[in-house]
C-alpha cells in the first residue's frame, strides 16, 4: 500500500489549493471504514493534525483551519481530499495524509504547501 499525495504548491495568500491522497494498492474493504486524517508540519514545528474524517462522515478540524478547510473522501476512487481556502502564511508547511485502518496505519510522503504574502 502506498499513499500518493498531490496538489501542493505555491499560492498567494487568500488563494486555494486542493490536496489529494490516493491509496494505491489498498482494497475497498480497508479504505471505506478507515479514519482519514491530514497533518501538517511547519518549519521548526511539530507535526499537527489539521483535519480528520471518521466513520465516513464525522469530521474534526483544528481551530486554525475551521471554516476554511474541508476534508472529504471518494470511496470509489479510494482517494481523500483536503480543500484549503483563504490560505495564509501560517498554512505553509508539508502536508501529510494518514489512513488508519484495521489493516494498518499508513502515511503519505508529504506535499509542500507554500503560501506567499
Amino acid at each position: 500500500v502506498q499513499l500518493v499525495e498531490r496538489g501542493g504548491g505555491l499560492v498567494q495568500a487568500g488563494g486555494s489549493l486542493r490536496l489529494s491522497c490516493y491509496a494505491s494498492g489498498m482494497i475497498t474493504s480497508v479504505f471505506n471504514p478507515s479514519t482519514i486524517s491530514w497533518y501538517r508540519q511547519a518549519p521548526g514545528k511539530q507535526r499537527e493534525s489539521v483535519a480528520t474524517l471518521s466513520d465516513g462522515r464525522v469530521t474534526d478540524y483544528a481551530d486554525a483551519v475551521k471554516g476554511r478547510f474541508t476534508i472529504s473522501r471518494d470511496s470509489a476512487r479510494k482517494t481523500a481530499y483536503l480543500q484549503m481556502n483563504s490560505l495564509n502564511g501560517d498554512d505553509t508547511g508539508v502536508y501529510y495524509c494518514n489512513i488508519n485502518s484495521w489493516a494498518g496505519d499508513y502515511w503519505g510522503q508529504g506535499t509542500q504547501v507554500t503560501v506567499s504574502s
